[in-house]
């Protein structure tokens, strides 16, 4: 435990909301697990802190002043920065909760939340990033497809694919259990770490998100494919 909470200290999040009392809370339980936080109250500024701070994980409002969290996701990931971010969202903005998927959102958090929640993803998150459930195989390769889990890295026919920690999660966990089908529950259950109710949805905008990045026809895939009815799997290669 001890140790847990010393790596945890290294660990830098920036939290962006511009209620300042919720920007508040969610710092304060995050530090009493012994994370670094900084806080951002408006677009801007959050991208302007997302550049100079690097922080390890950021936990993004969509609904902000001057830039929305939609804008800001999208220009951090324009510059090739795959840190997970969690979005924040209304319960009933499911249409932003999707988009914000397809731009490279890890995860969100629907308001109102117990900062519990909202702690329990950081942690999960930050534990596979840093690998700590990526024990099976540290390289794989299928095909022309290739993947180094000690350093995060995909490879098609040699040239680095850039990934967001829940994309690389999903394929190096289709990938090690390749042939095997996974409904869409339970890649939440073992990829997410926890239950969505009634959002099965996430996983197939990653899906399709990872597919546009590794397939040479998403339409019609070589790698992640779709069983009817069932789920999705990863197709064993040559």
């Amino acid at each position: 435990m001890l140790q847990g909470r010393l790596i945890m200290a290294f660990l830098k999040i920036l939290v962006v909301d511009d209620e300042q009392s919720i920007a508040e809370i969610i710092k304060y339980n995050l530090e009493k697990e012994g994370f670094q936080v900084i806080l951002a109250f408006n677009g801007v500024e959050a991208e302007e802190k997302a550049l100079q701070e690097e922080p390890d994980l950021i936990i993004l409002d969509i609904m902000l002043p001057y830039k929305d969290g939609l804008q800001v996701c999208k220009e951090i990931r324009s510059r090739g920065s795959a840190v997970p971010i969690i979005m924040l969202t209304a319960r009933e903005a499911e249409v932003d909760r999707v988009v914000g998927l397809e731009l490279g959102a890890d995860d969100y958090v629907t308001k109102p939340f117990s900062a519990r929640e909202v702690t329990a993803r950081v942690k999960a998150i930050l534990r596979r990033a840093a690998g700590g459930e990526m024990q099976e195989k540290k390289f794989i390769k299928q095909g022309e497809l290739e993947i180094n889990s000690e350093l995060m890295e995909v490879y098609i026919k040699g040239k680095q694919v850039e990934l967001t920690t829940k994309e690389f999660s999903l394929l190096y966990f289709l990938m090690n259990h390749s042939g095997q089908v996974f409904s869409r529950e339970k890649l939440l259950d073992r990829v997410w770490g926890y239950q969505y109710a009634g959002e099965a949805r996430t996983v197939d905008v990653t899906v399709r998100r990872v597919r546009e990045k590794i397939e040479k026809d998403p339409g019609n895939p070589e790698y992640i494919c779709t069983k009817r009815g069932v789920g999705y799997y990863f197709r064993r290669q040559p």
